[in-house]
Protein backbone atom coordinates (compact mmCIF):
# COMPACT_ATOMS: atom_id res chain seq x y z
CA UNK A 1 0.00 0.00 0.00
CA UNK A 2 2.85 2.34 0.57
CA UNK A 3 4.55 1.93 -2.60
CA UNK A 4 1.18 1.96 -4.58
CA UNK A 5 0.47 5.32 -2.51
CA UNK A 6 3.49 6.96 -3.09
CA UNK A 7 3.74 5.79 -6.72
CA UNK A 8 -0.04 7.37 -7.38
CA UNK A 9 1.30 10.76 -5.77
CA UNK A 10 4.33 10.75 -7.94
CA UNK A 11 2.11 9.94 -10.74
CA UNK A 12 -0.68 12.53 -10.15
CA UNK A 13 2.52 14.75 -9.65
CA UNK A 14 3.69 14.15 -13.33
CA UNK A 15 0.59 14.21 -14.40
CA UNK A 16 -0.07 17.73 -13.50
CA UNK A 17 3.28 18.77 -15.56
CA UNK A 18 1.76 17.20 -18.36
CA UNK A 19 2.68 14.01 -18.83
CA UNK A 20 0.08 12.01 -20.40
CA UNK A 21 1.59 8.78 -20.44
CA UNK A 22 1.31 8.98 -16.31
CA UNK A 23 -2.38 9.44 -16.98
CA UNK A 24 -2.48 6.23 -18.68
CA UNK A 25 -0.33 4.35 -15.66
CA UNK A 26 -2.33 5.94 -13.25
CA UNK A 27 -6.33 4.85 -13.94
CA UNK A 28 -5.50 0.69 -12.80
CA UNK A 29 -3.82 2.40 -9.84
CA UNK A 30 -6.57 4.55 -8.76
CA UNK A 31 -9.88 2.15 -10.53
CA UNK A 32 -10.01 0.28 -7.40
CA UNK A 33 -10.48 3.15 -4.94
CA UNK A 34 -12.72 5.15 -7.22
CA UNK A 35 -14.95 2.26 -7.46
CA UNK A 36 -14.69 1.98 -3.54
CA UNK A 37 -15.67 5.23 -3.00
CA UNK A 38 -18.79 4.94 -5.17
CA UNK A 39 -19.33 1.72 -3.67
CA UNK A 40 -19.47 3.94 -0.79
CA UNK A 41 -22.45 6.58 -1.78
CA UNK A 42 -24.48 4.24 -3.53
CA UNK A 43 -24.58 1.93 0.15
CA UNK A 44 -26.43 5.50 1.41
CA UNK A 45 -28.64 5.77 -1.40
CA UNK A 46 -32.33 4.43 -1.72
CA UNK A 47 -32.62 0.76 -2.62
CA UNK A 48 -33.50 0.65 -6.51
CA UNK A 49 -31.14 3.83 -7.25
CA UNK A 50 -31.03 4.30 -10.82
CA UNK A 51 -27.07 5.33 -11.01
CA UNK A 52 -24.77 2.37 -11.06
CA UNK A 53 -21.08 2.15 -9.24
CA UNK A 54 -19.40 1.90 -12.93
CA UNK A 55 -21.60 4.81 -13.54
CA UNK A 56 -20.26 7.15 -11.32
CA UNK A 57 -17.36 6.56 -11.10
CA UNK A 58 -16.72 6.82 -15.35
CA UNK A 59 -18.81 10.29 -14.69
CA UNK A 60 -15.94 11.19 -11.78
CA UNK A 61 -13.39 9.82 -13.51
CA UNK A 62 -13.77 11.67 -17.09
CA UNK A 63 -14.62 14.72 -14.46
CA UNK A 64 -10.93 14.43 -13.30
CA UNK A 65 -9.10 14.20 -16.58
CA UNK A 66 -10.92 17.11 -17.94
CA UNK A 67 -9.81 19.36 -15.17
CA UNK A 68 -6.13 20.18 -16.44
CA UNK A 69 -6.10 23.01 -14.20
CA UNK A 70 -5.96 20.99 -11.20
CA UNK A 71 -2.24 20.72 -9.95
CA UNK A 72 -2.09 17.29 -7.92
CA UNK A 73 -0.43 17.59 -4.44
CA UNK A 74 -0.69 13.93 -3.44
CA UNK A 75 -2.86 10.76 -3.28
CA UNK A 76 -5.13 12.23 -0.67
CA UNK A 77 -5.92 15.37 -2.20
CA UNK A 78 -7.07 13.78 -5.61
CA UNK A 79 -9.04 11.22 -3.43
CA UNK A 80 -10.73 14.53 -1.74
CA UNK A 81 -11.23 16.26 -5.20
CA UNK A 82 -13.01 12.80 -6.21
CA UNK A 83 -14.99 12.52 -3.42
CA UNK A 84 -16.46 16.13 -3.94
CA UNK A 85 -16.92 15.11 -7.78
CA UNK A 86 -19.07 12.20 -6.44
CA UNK A 87 -21.24 14.06 -4.41
CA UNK A 88 -21.89 16.77 -7.16
CA UNK A 89 -23.11 13.81 -9.42
CA UNK A 90 -25.60 12.36 -7.24
CA UNK A 91 -27.02 15.97 -6.24
CA UNK A 92 -26.94 16.57 -9.99
CA UNK A 93 -28.78 13.40 -10.66
CA UNK A 94 -31.10 13.63 -7.39
CA UNK A 95 -32.20 17.10 -8.50
CA UNK A 96 -32.86 15.60 -12.31
CA UNK A 97 -34.88 13.03 -11.16
CA UNK A 98 -36.98 15.51 -8.85
CA UNK A 99 -37.65 17.61 -11.55
CA UNK A 100 -38.65 14.39 -13.34
CA UNK A 101 -41.00 13.70 -11.33
CA UNK A 102 -42.06 16.76 -9.86
CA UNK A 103 -41.71 16.65 -6.11
CA UNK A 104 -41.50 12.91 -6.25
CA UNK A 105 -39.87 11.06 -3.96
CA UNK A 106 -36.06 12.68 -4.78
CA UNK A 107 -33.11 10.14 -3.20
CA UNK A 108 -32.55 9.77 0.32
CA UNK A 109 -29.05 9.04 2.22
CA UNK A 110 -28.99 8.05 6.25
CA UNK A 111 -26.80 10.39 8.03
CA UNK A 112 -26.41 7.59 10.71
CA UNK A 113 -24.07 5.34 7.95
CA UNK A 114 -21.64 8.15 8.92
CA UNK A 115 -18.42 6.38 9.96
CA UNK A 116 -18.86 8.36 13.22
CA UNK A 117 -22.84 7.86 14.58
CA UNK A 118 -25.24 10.27 14.59
CA UNK A 119 -27.23 9.64 17.79
CA UNK A 120 -30.88 9.33 16.40
CA UNK A 121 -31.50 7.74 12.82
CA UNK A 122 -32.50 10.56 11.03
CA UNK A 123 -33.04 10.30 7.40
CA UNK A 124 -32.03 13.32 5.01
CA UNK A 125 -32.45 13.96 1.67
CA UNK A 126 -29.23 14.15 -0.34
CA UNK A 127 -30.65 17.66 -1.60
CA UNK A 128 -31.02 18.35 1.46
CA UNK A 129 -27.73 17.78 3.06
CA UNK A 130 -26.28 19.39 -0.08
CA UNK A 131 -28.33 22.15 0.69
CA UNK A 132 -27.10 22.15 4.49
CA UNK A 133 -23.48 21.81 3.36
CA UNK A 134 -23.58 24.65 1.49
CA UNK A 135 -24.75 26.86 4.42
CA UNK A 136 -22.19 25.67 6.65
CA UNK A 137 -19.89 26.24 4.00
CA UNK A 138 -21.01 30.11 4.25
CA UNK A 139 -19.81 30.57 7.66
CA UNK A 140 -16.93 28.03 7.69
CA UNK A 141 -15.51 26.54 4.82
CA UNK A 142 -13.46 24.17 6.19
CA UNK A 143 -16.10 22.30 8.49
CA UNK A 144 -17.98 21.78 5.32
CA UNK A 145 -14.74 20.05 3.86
CA UNK A 146 -14.39 17.91 6.68
CA UNK A 147 -17.92 17.13 6.28
CA UNK A 148 -17.67 16.42 2.80
CA UNK A 149 -14.05 14.15 2.73
CA UNK A 150 -15.60 12.35 5.53
CA UNK A 151 -19.21 11.68 4.17
CA UNK A 152 -19.37 11.67 0.81
CA UNK A 153 -15.23 10.58 0.71
CA UNK A 154 -15.21 7.79 3.14
CA UNK A 155 -12.22 9.15 3.70
CA UNK A 156 -10.39 8.57 7.71
CA UNK A 157 -9.66 11.41 9.39
CA UNK A 158 -5.77 11.38 9.03
CA UNK A 159 -6.29 11.54 5.55
CA UNK A 160 -8.25 14.52 6.09
CA UNK A 161 -5.95 15.82 8.41
CA UNK A 162 -3.05 15.09 4.95
CA UNK A 163 -5.64 16.69 2.81
CA UNK A 164 -6.24 20.45 4.59
CA UNK A 165 -3.32 20.42 6.36
CA UNK A 166 -4.46 20.29 9.46
CA UNK A 167 -3.72 18.68 12.81
CA UNK A 168 -5.58 15.57 13.00
CA UNK A 169 -7.25 16.47 16.45
CA UNK A 170 -8.48 19.97 14.39
CA UNK A 171 -10.13 17.77 12.17
CA UNK A 172 -11.92 15.09 15.55
CA UNK A 173 -12.98 18.71 17.31
CA UNK A 174 -14.46 20.24 13.88
CA UNK A 175 -15.98 16.96 12.35
CA UNK A 176 -17.79 16.87 15.67
CA UNK A 177 -19.27 20.51 15.85
CA UNK A 178 -20.39 20.10 11.71
CA UNK A 179 -21.75 16.66 12.73
CA UNK A 180 -23.86 18.67 15.99
CA UNK A 181 -24.60 21.53 13.14
CA UNK A 182 -25.74 19.58 10.43
CA UNK A 183 -27.96 17.45 13.09
CA UNK A 184 -29.82 20.70 14.33
CA UNK A 185 -29.64 21.79 10.89
CA UNK A 186 -31.44 19.10 9.15
CA UNK A 187 -33.75 18.20 12.23
CA UNK A 188 -35.36 21.79 11.03
CA UNK A 189 -36.54 20.34 7.76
Amino acid sequence: MISSSHEVTRLLRAWSDGDQAALARLAPLVEAELHKLAGTYLRRERQGHTLQTTALVNEAYLRLIDDSAVRWQNRAHFYGIAAQLMRRILVDHARRRQKLKRGGNPMRVSLARIETKIADETTADIIELDEALSSLSLFDERKSQIVELKFFGGMKEEAIAEVLKISLRTVQREWNLARAWLYNELAKS
